[in-house]
This record gives structure tokens, sequence and C-alpha cells, in this order.
């Protein structure tokens, strides 16, 4: 991994600095608790969005120190997740549960995007090298995400719209194939246990989305077998996914999107859906952004002015702007298709 040049370090440095000493009481949570429909909703219904995951669905938990160099989430800066676009679309907006402080601590904000980059289903933080020159190794587990929220709330209710996407990092540090069945499995079997845990605590309106297909990023075409491992442990997990809610007797409860089938889809189709360049290059120049991560590209480490629009990924692994953005719209179809808004 590169590492950040001292300028770098030194201005994230001075800029965490500032930000943090006039940050007082936190981020509000940012969206809408009350129910009901109302016109003037895009979705049609007022929902408030609670986020866990990782740092696809991660609305600034390194926000207050990515920000020195433009960035702040794992995409296109200063372009939104598309956690935060779903938020919109039910009328309102979704900031982070916690951020980093300069300690490398996490501290507690007001928001309800618990989601955070590096996170696996069920793994401490201390079990991976996840940016530790940036941030550290503080990333929370799914697990650990979805207990902070109860200890914080006590229980979800009807009005609000639940988002669970997660089980990529876990993929990608398990190793090769046959070995690595095993420890997929298990994590996709464990996350089946969260999600049942969010539904028995009051949670009526919860979207579950499966990993990707990890073997069509560029990460994935990279390795040695053009990503054919990795494509087969994403479909492992999300084949054990869909055992375990079925087991726990909650897949008829929750709303399911199929993440790996719509990537396969808009990668097959990229120009039909406005992009220049599919899964064969990177929004984020390479030798320009720091640590090479969407975490810390912004306009200024773009290859093209309009990267964000006209490339899918970032960098190896994160979406960008727009394939974000598309990603949020057809989850919000899936949620209609329930019956819940429009």
């Amino acid at each position: 991994m590169q590492r950040l040049g001292d300028t770098v370090r030194a201005a994230i440095f001075a800029v965490a600095m500032t930000a943090l000493s006039g940050c007082g009481g936190g981020h509000g949570s940012g969206s809408s608790s009350s129910g009901g429909s109302t016109s003037t909703v895009p979705g049609g219904v007022n929902l408030q969005v609670v986020s866990f995951g990782d740092s696809l669905s991660d609305v600034g938990t390194y926000a207050p120190i990515a920000s020195a160099v433009g960035g702040g989430r794992f995409t296109t800066n200063p372009g939104q997740v598309w956690s935060q676009d779903v938020a919109q679309y039910y009328g309102g907006s979704l900031s982070a549960a916690y951020t980093i402080d300069l300690t490398h601590k996490l501290s507690a904000q007001n928001g309800l995007g618990y989601a955070e980059g590096g996170s696996t289903v069920a793994t401490p933080a201390s079990q991976s090298d996840f940016l530790t020159d940036v941030i550290g190794n503080i990333e929370m587990p799914v697990t650990q995400q979805v207990t902070s929220y109860l200890s914080a709330h006590g229980s979800f209710n009807a009005n609000q719209l639940v988002l669970v996407w997660a089980g990529a990092n876990d993929v990608l540090r398990a190793g090769a194939p046959p070995a690595a069945t095993p420890i997929v499995q298990t994590a996709a079997t464990t996350l089946g246990q969260v999600v049942t845990q969010i539904v028995q605590n009051g949670a009526t309106h919860v979207v579950v989305v499966n990993v990707p297909n990890i073997g069509l990023s560029p990460e994935g075409l990279a390795t040695s077998d053009h990503g054919a491992a990795l494509s087969e442990l994403s479909q492992t997990f999300n084949d054990s996914l869909n055992a375990a809610l079925q087991a726990n007797g909650v897949q008829t409860r929750v709303i399911q999107v199929d993440a790996f089938t719509w990537l396969n889809g808009i990668i097959a189709n990229f120009q039909s859906n406005g992009f220049a360049v599919s899964n064969t290059g990177i929004a984020c120049d390479p030798n320009k952004t720091p640590d090479q991560t969407a975490l810390l590209c912004s306009p200024a480490t773009y290859v093209s002015a309009n990267a964000d629009q006209t490339y899918m990924f970032a960098d190896k692994l994160h979406p960008t702007t727009h394939l974000h953005a598309l990603f949020a719209q057809y989850v919000e179809q899936q949620i209609a298709k329930s019956g819940l808004g429009h």
C-alpha cells in the first residue's frame, strides 16, 4: 500500500485539528422520524434511514481527517454514496453515527449512518490493516454497529428504513477457495443472524443487500485468475446469506436487493447507462490520490474533469458518484415493489 507523504499527513493533521476544535455536539441525524405519505417526498413516504455496513455505505466516518485533502467518503468526492441518496428520496438525510478524532478513536455523533469503511460482519478491527496511517484500526464490525445502535436507541420502529450491506470485506480477506469457503459461509450466516436481530428489535422495513460480484471490480480483474475466485466467493456468501435468512424465518420480512446480478448487468451495458469506461479503469488517478483510495479522492485527483460521471469505479473497489446514484435508484425500485412508497 502506498504510504501518505509528509506534506499530505501534515495537511490532514492541520485541517482535522481545526474541524475537531469546533465540532461541538456533533452531527445531527438529519432524517425525519415521522411516518406517512406526503406528495412532497420523492419516495412517497417519509422514512428515517438507518444504515449498517462497510465503505460502500459509509457517509463520513473518516471525513474529519480525510477532508484535509478533499476526501471524506469512499467514492468520487464530494459525491454522495447510495445510502445518502436513498435517505434523501424518503425525505431526510444521513450523517455518520461515529467519526474519527485526532487520536484515531471513534467519537459518537447523533447520526444514524453506522456503516464504516473497512468493517467486516464480525471480525474485530485489530484483525486487519486498513489504512493504518490514516485512520488506524478502529472500524466497528456490523455486529458491533447494531449493538451500538440498540444501546443508544433501544429499538427500531415502523417509521424507519434500515439498510444493511456488508460482507465484501469478509470476501476480500478470506483468502482463496477452498480454504476461504467456510470463512465466507460463516460470515454470511452471522450477517443473517444480525438481520434477524434487527427484525426482532422492531424493524419493519429492512433492506438487505447482497455482496456485489467483486471479481468484476478492477481489483478482481487484476488478480491472477482475473477475478474468478472472488466471483465464486461472492456468490458463496450470497447463497449462504439467503439460506440463513430463510432458516431464521425472516426472508419474507425483509427486502432483498441483488447487487451481484445488478452490477453484472450494469457492466454488460455500461455505455447505455451513461458510462464511457466500464470496470476496466478508475476515476481517481493513483498517481495523485493519496493511498490510492477513494476515501482521499477529490476533483483535483480525477483522471478527467467529469470522471465521477463517466467512470464506474472510483478506485479498485468503490463506485463513483454516478454508479452510487444508479444503485440508489435500483434500491428505491425494489422498495417500491415491496409496496412501500413509490
